[in-house]
């Protein structure tokens, strides 16, 4: 299956350290540069609103999905290539998923290690089989990474699951991994 969208998990904050939005910015520009499109939560906010402006300066396909209730909260964005209204949270994962042939999680907060679980929960059960990434800038990610390598080490999880998710600290580097997914 050729990968034409990537969905972008993520914050809708921007964190302390420019690194972040650097990180979004970069990843908008290589995504686009490659000829993907973004799934994204919708936003114009935050790491949200960092990437999807990105994609839209080089000219590529922006989908945001995002809940009615979180519309003026989250404040959508208002030039995005689609922006879908979903009832809620739930046909909101459901539909950036459907949407999407492959999955990245930068950094964010509780909304995007959420989904990001969900994703690999999925894949775990085989409801897809689409590649997930795991942007780590700054490193914000590696006790998580840790984390995840003592599930296998105490048998909670299997390594070929485990192995469902890469990790980078480059978003070029992140992207062709997932190609070769």
């Amino acid at each position: 299956m050729a990968m034409t969208s990537i969905c972008v998990y993520c914050g809708s904050r921007s964190g302390h350290g420019d690194e972040y939005t650097d990180a979004a910015r970069r990843l908008g520009r290589a995504m686009a540069a490659q000829g993907f499109g973004l799934v994204y939560g919708g936003a114009s906010i935050g790491m949200m609103g960092v990437i999807a402006d990105e994609m839209l300066a080089a000219g590529a396909a922006v989908t945001g999905v995002i809940p009615e209730s979180l519309q003026q909260k989250e404040v959508a964005h208002a030039g995005l290539t689609e922006l879908l209204i979903t009832a809620d949270m739930h046909e909101r994962k459901r539909l950036m998923a459907e949407r999407a042939d492959a999955f990245i999680a930068m950094p964010g907060g509780l909304g995007t290690l959420e989904e990001l679980f969900e994703i690999l929960t999925w894949g775990q059960l085989r409801f897809h089989a689409k590649p997930i990434g795991l942007l780590n800038t700054r490193g914000y990610y590696d006790d998580l990474i840790r984390f995840l390598d003592g599930t296998v080490s105490e048998g909670f999880v299997h390594p070929r699951h485990r192995a469902m998710l890469t990790v980078s600290q480059a978003p070029e580097d992140l992207l062709n991994a997932l190609k070769l997914y």
